[in-house]
């Protein structure tokens, strides 16, 4: 996760925020709050190690995942790294693809959650468009078997009447 030319090495608040991203009042908040150690020092002198780096990545990581503060609090101190799925609440707002397949058919996928990448999902789709595709042109056979049996009895029937 942290590249071979930062590691062993100590950074000043400025670099931390170059390499991560993360504004100084981030960094300082996430110190705060015991996401991050506190560093090496005090004020100007005070650096920050790859120990820092890697906790600030995995904070960033898991923050963009979707997860609280609190929660990731709660893995770095231990917890079980498996986010729970969130239960979804009122008000909450759930980006996801609707996708029309067929004439009664249509599916709704959550990018994220489902980890398909644009083209499995187009691949998906595919496929499921031509296993609906194989299922109507049975279903026509057999309509159109159906009616002919249909057809031949009620022929059968007059031919019996007309006797």
């Amino acid at each position: 996760m942290i590249d071979e030319k930062v590691a062993g090495k100590t950074f000043s608040l400025d670099e931390l925020c170059l390499l991560t991203g993360f504004p100084k009042r981030t960094v300082r908040y996430y110190i705060q709050l015991g996401l991050v150690s506190r560093p090496i020092g005090e004020a100007r002198g005070a650096k920050y190690a790859d120990e820092h780096l890697g906790q600030l990545l995995r904070v960033k990581k898991l923050s963009s995942d979707g997860v609280s503060l609190e929660r990731i609090k709660e893995i770095l101190a231990g917890g079980d790294s498996p986010v729970p799925h969130r239960l979804r609440r009122p008000g909450a707002v759930d980006v996801r693809s609707h996708i029309y397949v067929a004439p009664g058919v249509e599916i709704q996928i959550d990018p994220k959650e489902a980890g398909l990448t644009p083209e499995q999902l187009r691949g998906l789709v595919g496929e499921l468009m031509r296993f609906l595709g194989g299922i109507a042109e049975e279903g026509t056979a057999e309509k159109s078997a159906e009616s002919g049996a249909f057809a031949e009895g009620v022929l059968a029937e007059e031919d019996e009447s007309r006797k």
